[in-house]
Order: C-alpha cells, then sequence, then structure tokens
C-alpha cells in the first residue's frame, strides 16, 4: 500500500471514529496552497474541530512523531482561514480548536485510533 492510500484510509477510519463520538463531519481536505485540513467537523457539544489524522503502519515510530511544529504552525494559518471564510459555523460562540487522530495500522490487519483534543 502506497503512501497516498495509507493516508486516504487513516482519514476513512478517523471519519467513522469521529462520527461514533457523535462528531459530524462538515467537510474533507481543505486546502490552500500553504496548507491542508484533513477533516472539519463539529464536535458533540458544538465546537468546530480542525482534525489532523496521521496513519502509519506498525513499526518503530508512532504516528504523533510526525505532528511537527511547523506541520502545526501551517494548520494554525488554515484553520484561522478557514474559520474566517466561515463565520455561520460560529453561531453559539464555542469556537474552534485542533485535535489530532493517531492510526497505527496493525500488521493482524485491525488498527490503533488515538484521538487527542487540542493538541495546541
Amino acid at each position: 500500500m502506497e503512501k497516498s492510500e495509507i493516508g486516504k484510509l487513516g482519514e476513512e477510519i478517523a471519519c467513522k471514529s469521529l462520527s461514533k463520538k457523535g462528531y459530524r463531519v462538515l467537510e474533507r481536505n481543505y486546502r490552500k496552497p500553504w496548507g491542508e485540513l484533513d477533516i472539519v467537523a463539529k464536535s458533540p457539544n458544538g465546537t468546530l474541530v480542525f482534525v489532523e489524522v496521521k496513519t502509519m503502519r506498525e513499526g518503530r515510530l508512532q504516528p504523533e512523531d510526525q505532528m511537527s511544529r511547523a506541520k502545526i504552525a501551517k494548520m494554525r494559518r488554515t484553520c484561522s482561514l478557514f474559520a474566517n471564510e466561515h463565520a455561520e459555523l460560529f453561531r453559539d460562540k464555542r469556537g474552534w480548536r485542533i485535535d489530532l487522530v493517531a492510526i497505527t495500522l496493525l500488521d493482524d490487519g485491525g488498527e490503533d485510533i488515538r484521538h487527542y483534543e487540542n493538541v495546541c
């Protein structure tokens, strides 16, 4: 499985996991020249959530290891732009946050999903 296929699979797994937790996925793969948002969702309490998905095969490294300061800075900029373009999503004054969903594809065919809220 190629890296892009692993990424797409991870996003599908993350969307299903978030939906089971009561999140409503609003948009996927929002792109701007300086950054991309994997998933934009509303949490069960109405907070707008920008979700970065990191997916890796089972091994020595963890998906969480892929969240660099540069990646977080790009995400913040892209999140701010999205929020400014979609003010209607803030009717309840709950604001927004950035979450990380880290997925490890296990050798036995399963997956280990970890959801970190408000990572930065």
